[in-house]
């Protein structure tokens, strides 16, 4: 053990070297102060710091060292007469890790020391870079250009192969002088509270107090795996304080008066004593708290990846509900004021349109009733293509089908169904067919304000948006074609993209389907007959069950591979 005294027992040196290899023949060589302590040499933190490149605070009674290394920005705090540095996150958005010291670091002349062996052994062990002090040539050679493969702050504390153990604490430690008179001297320690944190290796037992501080003993763990803490002049409420704990390092802990005005606390264990690798008493005069830690022999990273594969089952098992086809919105196109296309005997698209929607319902209802369908609209009138995408995102909607029919001037002879994904159009059909279909928002009030800025650009960023689902709208938009293609009276043109309005908004995979030809006569005749447009909602209905069937297998699997 050493003490702040020590640092006026200079013999002279007040340096070392650091050398700084930051990867092949880069580096430097720096120096590191400190102070000499009979044969320790104890190297000043802020100075080691400072020459690997890392950032420090000091406030008097702490130090915070900060490093960049990575993506990750991590802070080292260490504490006065405190045999522990905390590690954690910067931004605290990680639990912290807690490395223990073999000895409390010394503050002193507005600067922090250590034992320049114990220094390098706490950098090494956060950084997850080696950091080695050569006692023969008393320099500290530091690799700071890439951490250990399997290093994160997760494995903060696990000690390398080559890395010399911690030594043991002190058995025992007094609490120091309060430097109070007889009075406060006399007057008893009152122990009001009894705090367990517990850590992946162990447990930190504070025991808070009021009143004057007291000497206190603490005996190790014996065969019956108790550690014993005494606390001389102190009282308490043994009812209140005495405690079993279900979980743990800790069992219980059973306060007990002395004659001797003494207050014994014996703290069971649920490991043996032979699975303990340290224990320590110490005094923690900030917050008048006398506290035991234990650190037992476990290996911390079989206990991450445990915890670590748990939360993942449990945020894949969300997942698979979150994806679940569960809901299905159908959008019946045009509406209203709107007509949309006009066949030659003028057979009105919204008008087909919304009985294919309502008959693709119908099936879903039928074959799935535990899904939820959502109609864009279920009657004759106009919805804005903006508040359609709305509608399926706001009812949690998990596929998006907008159903029309297409028309084409000039040609009467093109027929058949097509299907469309969002993405910027590759033949001039898909642009016409998109330009006819996004003509409607001149029908809308505010059109100029509403649709401000859609443009090339805007389209290429939609659908990289729409990206996280441009395989499943595929997938879907071949599953539905196929279906409308089967019966061979109509001639399936394919799987297209191109800018559709409609498809902006949906935050799933959607599709725009084209059921046929309103300009041609034949095809006209077939999609204004009843029977017809029940045919064309089934085919649709069984490229959704199809779609569906595959998605669910996949997501199962993936559930099955974690388990």
């Amino acid at each position: 053990m050493f003490a702040s005294a020590a640092l006026a027992e200079n013999s002279g040196q007040d340096a070392v070297f650091l050398r700084v290899a930051n990867g092949p023949d880069q580096g430097y060589t720096i120096k590191v102060q400190g102070e000499q302590s009979g044969e320790l040499f104890l190297a000043d933190i802020g100075s080691l710091a400072r020459a690997m490149r890392l950032g420090s605070v000091f406030d008097g009674r702490r130090m915070q060292i900060d490093e960049a290394f990575g993506s990750t920005v991590t802070s080292c705090i260490l504490t006065e007469k405190n045999n522990f540095a905390v590690i954690g996150s910067a931004a605290g958005d990680s639990p912290i890790r807690v490395l223990q010291l073999a000895s409390a670091p010394v503050f002193g002349r507005d600067r922090v020391f250590l034992p320049v062996d114990q220094a390098c052994r706490m950098f090494t062990l956060w950084l997850g870079r080696q950091v080695r002090y050569n006692a023969r040539t008393g320099r500290i050679d530091a690799e700071l250009g890439s951490r250990w493969p399997s290093a994160s702050l997760q494995s903060v504390g696990q000690l390398p192969d080559d890395a010399p153990p911690p030594k043991s604490p002190e058995p025992s430690a007094p609490a120091p002088d309060s430097g109070r008179d007889s009075s406060a001297a006399r007057e008893k320690t009152v122990i009001d509270n009894i705090r367990i944190q517990s850590l992946a290796n162990g447990a930190v037992i504070r025991f808070s107090a009021t009143g004057g501080t007291r000497n206190a003993s603490f005996l190790r763990a014996d065969k019956s795996n108790n550690l014993y803490l005494t606390i001389e002049n102190a009282t308490g409420n043994p009812a209140r304080l005495a405690k079993n704990y279900p979980g743990g390092v800790v069992k219980s802990i059973s306060p007990m008066p002395l004659d001797s005005g003494a207050m014994q606390f014996t703290i069971a264990l649920n490991i043996p004593s032979s699975s303990i690798k340290s224990s320590s008493f110490r005094y923690d005069a900030a917050k008048n708290d006398y506290v035991i830690s234990v650190m037992n022999d476990v290996d911390v990273e079989a206990i991450h990846m445990t915890e670590k594969e748990r939360r993942i089952q449990e945020r894949l098992s969300h997942d698979v509900d979150k994806w679940k086809l569960d809901a299905v919105v159908i959008d019946a196109g045009h509406g209203g004021k709107d007509p949309g296309a006009i066949g030659i005997t003028g057979t009105r698209e919204k008008d087909v349109v919304l009985n294919i929607a309502r008959d693709l319902g119908m099936f879903i209802r039928q074959k799935w009733p535990e899904v939820k369908v959502i109609y864009t609209r279920k009657e004759d009138r106009f919805i804005p293509l903006k508040e359609r995408g709305q509608i399926a995102n706001r009812y949690g909607g998990k596929v998006f089908i907008s159903i029309h029919c297409n028309s084409t001037a000039g040609n009467r002879k093109v027929r058949g169904p097509e299907v469309y994904i969002l993405g910027p159009h590759k033949t001039q059909a898909a642009l016409n067919v998109a330009m006819f279909e996004n003509s409607v928002i001149t029908e809308e009030e505010n059109s100029n304000e509403s649709y401000k800025g859609f443009s090339d650009e805007y389209l290429i960023m939609s659908s990289m948006a729409q990206s996280a689902f441009a395989t499943q709208s595929t997938e879907l938009a071949q599953d539905v074609l196929r279906r409308l293609g089967r019966d061979g009276s109509n001639n399936g043109l394919g799987v297209r993209q191109a800018g559709f309005m409609v498809l902006w908004t949906p935050s799933m995979p959607s599709i725009l389907v084209e059921t046929g030809y309103l300009s041609n006569p034949a095809e006209e005749k077939l999609l204004r007959d009843r029977k017809a447009q029940t045919g064309v909602a089934y085919a649709i209905f069984q490229g959704l069950q199809q779609y569906r069937s595959a998605y669910e297998s996949r997501m199962a699997v993936s559930s099955r591979a974690v388990n």
